[in-house]
């Protein structure tokens, strides 16, 4: 935490410096891509509920509010909140068939993510095993598991059995729950309207991602290329795999510096692009996340919207 707390000093220190321009114009595309990936989860809902009416701007409302919460909430609690209140905007919805609208929503941005991913290691630009098992990347937020495995391994089991036994559970109580199940996966049955209604919606936001970090370069004064697109995605990838903290704060300032390391760039000018960057995006979708939730909820107290729904999955019967 002290290294997240000393990057913040660092950036705050340097932010009469910031183009201010560039880092409106990106988080104007940050927005624009937020739109496309909600309209794009609204596509993947109407199929799952055909009979239902599934309307573009309370789905919106839905997605910008869990994803406000997930940038500062860890363990992804935002996506808990995306189901309660898409459930409460569609007639006849299930949560079991909405989780996994979720999965689906997140196969082509695996297959980008994997290819940024591979691209990043054949060019030796992310660092290896020996260096997080050691000190010289102290910001990263996951070196805890490498250094104790057997823990880490005892957890994931852990987590994996009251997944799998949740899975039993719900199978066994609730009616019909394999066939709303399959309902979430309705789209991928379709690859016509699996490509116009999701794929294309995706990689128009993973341009405008990029884009939004070209620009992000640009307020930061640091090199705007291709290349440097490429490493910052590549980041970003790796450090919300395993979300220990918000936004992967922490892990992001650590690997930024990394892999800039060829780069010639001093390191407190990366440190404050990559806390300048975090804190500008986590705030525009928190901002964003509360006009959506106290909108569609009237409330912000998002702990006392999820418990009742918390407590419905635990009662079998069709509304599951």
């Amino acid at each position: 935490m002290s290294q997240v707390v000393d990057a913040a000093r660092t950036f705050f220190d340097q932010l009469a410096a910031v183009g201010w321009t560039w880092l409106g114009i990106a988080l104007g595309l940050h927005f624009v891509r937020l739109v496309c990936r909600g309209l794009a989860w609204r596509n993947i809902l109407a199929a799952s509920f055909p009979s239902a009416q599934v309307r573009r701007l309370p789905i919106f409302g839905a997605y910008v509010a869990g994803v406000g919460l997930n940038s500062v909430a860890p363990a992804r609690a935002g996506d808990v909140l995306k189901l309660v209140l898409a459930h409460r905007r569609i007639e006849g919805s299930s949560y079991s068939t909405l989780t996994p609208t979720l999965l689906v929503e997140t196969l082509f941005d695996t297959v980008v993510a994997a290819g940024i991913l591979i691209w990043a290691l054949t060019e030796s630009v992310l660092p290896g095993i020996h260096l997080l098992k050691g000190h010289s990347l102290r910001g990263v937020d996951w070196h805890w598991p490498l250094k104790h495995p057997f823990p880490a391994i005892v957890i994931g089991l852990a987590w994996i059995t009251v997944i799998a036994l949740l899975v039993w559970f719900y199978s066994k109580r609730v009616q019909g729950f394999k066939q709303r199940v399959a309902a979430g996966f309705a789209i991928l049955r379709d690859p016509r309207a699996f490509f116009r209604g999701i794929v294309t919606w995706q990689a128009l936001s993973w341009v405008l991602r990029a884009a939004s970090i070209f620009f992000l370069l640009r307020a930061f004064h640091l090199p705007a290329t291709g290349y440097t697109v490429a490493l910052v995605l590549s980041v970003q990838s790796l450090s919300t795999l395993l979300p220990f903290t918000p936004g992967g704060v922490g892990t992001q300032q650590g690997l930024i510096v990394y892999v800039f390391r060829n780069q010639h760039v001093a390191n407190t000018r990366l440190v404050s692009f990559s806390v300048g960057m975090q804190i500008a995006l986590t705030a525009l979708n928190v901002v964003l996340g509360v006009i959506a939730l106290g909108a569609m909820a009237r409330t912000l107290r998002w702990r006392g919207i999820v418990k009742p729904a918390r407590e419905e999955l635990e009662q079998p019967g069709p509304s599951g």
